[in-house]
């Protein structure tokens, strides 16, 4: 039974598999869809208006409407992380979908705004922050933490009692050790094996165990996370 209401911002790919999953896997019925006036490009979604963020308080008020940020790893995360800090100054309650299908153990923590897709296993004692996606089949080992703001991509192995600090990117294939710690806002790229502690602004590629002699925040061109 659908007894809570939705709105999603974005209107992207991932706006679209967000929508597909809240409808048929949750308790939520999405209906809206929200983006910033400039960014316009259609009035309806899947028969759904689409109106524009400066207006939704109005049309929606958070008292009645839930919200998922439905954008992905831009800018390592930063766009995610401004709509969702946003969205919470204006009230919303942040969604967080979990599917059906992932293995996720009871005593696993999840914070708001995490979509969680099928085929992960989660094993007992996992902290998952808020603001995070993980897409499919992961494996992310007992005890440990995976901080605000991060994007684990699909059949990326993290073992047991790892620390991934805020806004980083995982890519496809990629295995973490257990023991370790990622620093904050480092992009890790398909298929790297990761066996030490990773400094903040790390930016390890290929099959490279070393970070890369540039950090991510040249490379993005942004700042340090506060």
């Amino acid at each position: 039974m659908k007894n809570k209401k939705l709105l999603i911002f974005g209107d992207s790919a991932f706006a679209e598999i967000a929508y597909e999953y809240f409808q048929k896997d949750s308790n939520y019925q999405v209906v809206a869809f929200t983006l910033n006036k400039e960014y316009l490009t259609k009035d309806s979604l899947f028969d759904l208006p689409v109106v524009a963020f400066e207006n939704i308080r109005e049309l929606y008020p958070p008292s009645k409407y839930d919200m998922f940020i439905a954008l992905v790893y831009n800018k390592l995360n930063r766009i995610r992380i401004s709509k969702y800090n946003e969205a919470k100054i204006m009230g919303y309650k942040l969604a967080t979908y979990i599917s059906s299908r992932a293995f996720v153990w009871d005593n696993v923590s999840v914070g708001d705004n995490t979509f969680i897709f099928e085929d992960n296993t989660i094993q007992p004692f996992v902290k998952v922050g808020s603001n995070i996606v993980i897409w499919s089949g992961n494996h992310i080992g007992h005890h440990s933490e995976i901080k605000d703001h991060n994007f684990i991509s699909s059949h990326v192995v993290i073992s047991g009692f790892v620390e991934i600090q805020e806004s980083c990117f995982l890519g496809v294939n990629s295995t973490l050790q257990n023991n370790i710690s990622i620093g904050k806002d480092s992009l890790i790229g398909a298929g790297a094996l990761i066996t030490k502690n990773l400094p903040s602004g790390s930016f390890v590629f290929g099959d490279r165990s070393k970070p890369a002699d540039f950090s991510t925040y040249t490379k993005f061109k942004i700042n340090e996370l506060e």
